[in-house]
C-alpha cells in the first residue's frame, strides 16, 4: 500500500500544480504547441462533465457525477486492499492503477473546489440550461470567494493531441460534444 500512496501523492501533486499553472496563465481555449509539435499541444479546456466533455442533467447531473466519483474512488481503495491481501503486488498492476487513482482524486478536487478558489471559470447558467465561460485568466482568491460554489467547479483539461478531425451531428442526443478534434 505504501507504493500506491507514494505514487498517488506524487502524481496528484504534479496534476494539481500543472492545473493551477494552466488556469492562472492561460485563457480558456488558449493553445500552444509542446516543443513545437503540431500533434501535441497544451490547450486550456474546462470540463463540467465526464470524459470528452460528456454531460447530463445540468447541475443535478454535476452533483451525481461528484457522488459517482466518490463511490468509484472508494471502490478503487477497496480493490487495492483486496489485491494486496491476495498477494497481487506487481508494479505492472499497482503503479498504473495508482496513477489512475491520482487522476480520479485530482478530478474530484477540481469539481468540488475550483469554483471556490479561482475568480473565473465555467459556470452553469440556469436561465439557458448551459455551461458558460466566465472571466479570463484566473487568479487564486480566498477560499469560498471564487466564481462558483462547492461542487460546481470544472475539471481542468490541457493535454491535446489533435490527431483526428471529426464532427458530431448538430442533432446529436449527447450533450457537451461540439464536434472538434479527437482529444
Amino acid at each position: 500500500m505504501k507504493k500506491i500512496a507514494i505514487v498517488t501523492i506524487i502524481i496528484l501533486l504534479i496534476d494539481q500544480a500543472s492545473k493551477f499553472y494552466i488556469k492562472t496563465h492561460f485563457q480558456l481555449g488558449e493553445s500552444i504547441p509542446v516543443l513545437g509539435l503540431d500533434w501535441f499541444r497544451l490547450t486550456f479546456v474546462e470540463n463540467p462533465g465526464m470524459a470528452y466533455g460528456l454531460q447530463f442533467g445540468g447541475l443535478l447531473g454535476k452533483y451525481a457525477l461528484v457522488i459517482l466519483r466518490i463511490i468509484l474512488i472508494g471502490a478503487m481503495l477497496y480493490t487495492f486492499n483486496k489485491w494486496i491481501k491476495e498477494g497481487r503486488t506487481s508494479n505492472y498492476l499497482l503503479l498504473p492503477m495508482a496513477m489512475i487513482f491520482a487522476g480520479a482524486i485530482g478530478n474530484l478536487v477540481d469539481g468540488m473546489f475550483y469554483g471556490m478558489i479561482f475568480d473565473s471559470g465555467t459556470v452553469y447558467d440556469e436561465s439557458i440550461g448551459r455551461w458558460m465561460e466566465y472571466g479570463g485568466v484566473s487568479k487564486i482568491v480566498p477560499f469560498g470567494e471564487g466564481y462558483s460554489h462547492f461542487m460546481k467547479g470544472c475539471v481542468v483539461d490541457m493535454l491535446h493531441f489533435p490527431l483526428v478531425d471529426w464532427q458530431v451531428p448538430e442533432n446529436s442526443p449527447i450533450s457537451g460534444w461540439k464536434g472538434n478534434q479527437f482529444l
